[in-house]
């Protein structure tokens, strides 16, 4: 069930009555019951993947604790006869054990996840030089993608990372770690979530409140309207372009571009939205993912807008303890010893790269997906070298830093550059993507420009104006979050009548200019 079909409303309905109908100690239960079912309702030939994927990253919790447990207990034990030496090497090796159980879990849950997503990928590129050579072909696998394994993968992994770091003791019951990994809304395309803020929510039951019901209504019309006004009308003109660039001029392949960005952010930030109403309606208050990613200043400020949760969790376990690590910090001493404020920056950008590298091969098992994480990673370590070179020409040319018109560039410029990666994101491989930028620059011409030429792509007159007024609103709410004005909140203190008027015409702008063209699901539901 997507979220945009009218069975899904049926089943959060009876979901929610009945949670807060049975008995408070047990609701927790009940949303273990219905993520399952939800799961089961896309299919139910890998629920066994998320299955071992919980059941690994119970027995590894428990085995951490174990070592917790028994360490403390030696500790207690000959406190008064271990000298500091003996402590010191006790506890190192006490770590040690730990982290080879945490690496060994890891291994095993990121390995489900690589061969099930990535075999293929390898098989065929061992293909393309058997090919070269005159040899046979190895066959394709082709595994079933379960659900949202990306998401769930990446957040157990932070299950078992934090109990290595000590920030909470396992939790006990196995079937509360299902609830944790699967719980139903954020199942499909996350956020991901940390088992210390998300799982006290999941397990200990809420009262019923209008108001979380009324807030989460508000976010599940406003992700529906970007999703079904902007992003699934948006997508009808990406597809034919993205797919038959070579038919188009370079002024199309720009616009095709142009609407993947409304589509991407209408359709993933509106995917989101629905899952953290969705979860209000229980009382489980969500990480937020999106925060105004297009009013970045930077392609650093960018990926702290978007995919919040991503962010951090590649910034949490993989940029940290890497720009941490000991073999960094020695890089980073010589590099400022021979190359001086440069070389210092090596780890940084060292990390970047290799963070960048990840988000690529998150995205998918396509060379394209591994280059637009590049791209981003390039732009992020140059950044970091040369930001003494750019303070310095801001100086000379006599920048200020908080002027507006700087501000504007700065946006307009990181606009610019992310739509470069979506070449790569879209694109329907690596060489496709390269060629529709090439024909966006060599064969540009406002000739063009007709409209005869923009309505035959797919979309009509009606849907452009449609698309216009809608990226319209979404940029004032936009403007209106950006300088910290809560509209829900804000809605909630008008009279009654203000804010029924606000829903009935939220609720029938989705029913009257929803598209009704072929059904988009979500972009991010086979992640």
């Amino acid at each position: 069930m997507s979220f945009n079909v009218i069975g899904f409303y049926i089943f959060l309905a009876l979901g929610i009555v009945l949670y807060y109908i049975i008995p408070k100690k047990v609701r927790w239960v009940w949303l273990l019951v219905l993520s399952y079912y939800y799961y089961y309702t896309y299919t139910i030939k890998t629920v066994w993947l998320l299955m071992a994927t919980t059941l690994i990253i119970y027995g590894g919790g428990l085995l951490l604790d174990r070592i917790n447990v028994t360490s403390e207990a030696a500790l207690k034990e000959n406190k008064g006869t271990w000298d500091r030496e003996q402590k010191k090497a006790f506890k190192a090796k006490t770590k040690r054990r730990k982290k080879g159980v945490m690496v060994t879990i890891l291994v095993l849950i990121f390995g489900i996840l690589a061969v099930i997503k990535y075999t293929d990928f390898v098989l065929e590129n061992v293909n393309a030089v058997l090919l070269k050579t005159g040899q046979g072909q190895v066959p394709l696998m082709k595994f079933i993608l379960p659900l949202g394994i990306s998401f769930y993968t990446f957040q157990s992994a932070s299950y078992i990372i934090d109990l290595y770091n000590d920030k909470f003791r396992a939790e006990k019951n196995p079937f509360k770690v299902a609830l944790f990994v699967s719980f139903f809304p954020q199942l499909l395309q996350g956020p991901i979530g940390r088992f210390d803020r998300l799982a006290p929510q999941l397990f200990e039951g809420h009262d019923y409140d209008l108001r979380n019901i009324e807030f989460g209504l508000q976010r599940i019309f406003w992700g529906l309207f970007k999703k079904m006004i902007l992003a699934d009308r948006a997508a009808v003109y990406v597809n034919e372009v993205f797919t038959n660039y070579a038919n188009y001029g370079g002024f199309f392949n720009i616009l095709g571009v142009l609407m993947y960005s409304i589509q991407l952010y209408a359709d993933f930030s509106g995917g989101i939205d629905v899952v953290i109403g969705v979860a209000q309606m229980f009382g489980i208050t969500m990480d937020e993912n999106f925060k105004q990613p297009y009013f970045s200043t930077s392609i650093g400020d960018f990926w702290r807008r978007w995919h919040i949760t991503l962010g951090t969790w590649m910034k949490d376990y993989i940029f940290y303890p890497f720009s941490l690590s000991k073999g960094m910090n020695k890089l980073g001493k010589w590099g400022k010893k021979h190359l001086g404020r440069f070389g210092k920056g090596l780890p940084i950008c060292l990390a970047d790269l290799l963070v960048f590298l990840v988000v690529g091969i998150w995205h998918g098992a396509a060379w394209k997906y591994i280059i637009y994480g590049m791209y981003n990673g390039v732009i992020m370590a140059f950044s970091s070298l040369m930001a003494p070179v750019y303070e310095k020409q801001k100086e000379a040319l006599h920048i200020k830093s908080d002027s507006k018109g700087w501000h504007v560039f700065q946006i307009v410029r990181t606009f610019i550059l992310v739509n470069i990666s979506w070449y790569f994101d879209m694109g329907t491989s690596l060489s496709a993507a390269l060629s529709m930028m090439k024909s966006s620059i060599l064969d540009f011409s406002f000739s063009q420009f007709n409209q005869e030429a923009i309505y035959a792509v797919g979309l009509e007159k009606k849907d452009f104006i449609i698309l216009l007024i809608g990226c319209v609103v979404v940029f004032i709410v936009s403007v209106l979050k950006e300088k910290g004005i809560e509209i829900r909140k804000s809605l909630a203190e008008k009279p009654l009548v203000v804010r029924w008027a606000v829903y009935y015409l939220l609720v029938m702008s989705i029913y009257m200019l929803g598209y009704t063209g072929v059904t988009q699901g979500f972009i991010y539901a086979n992640f």
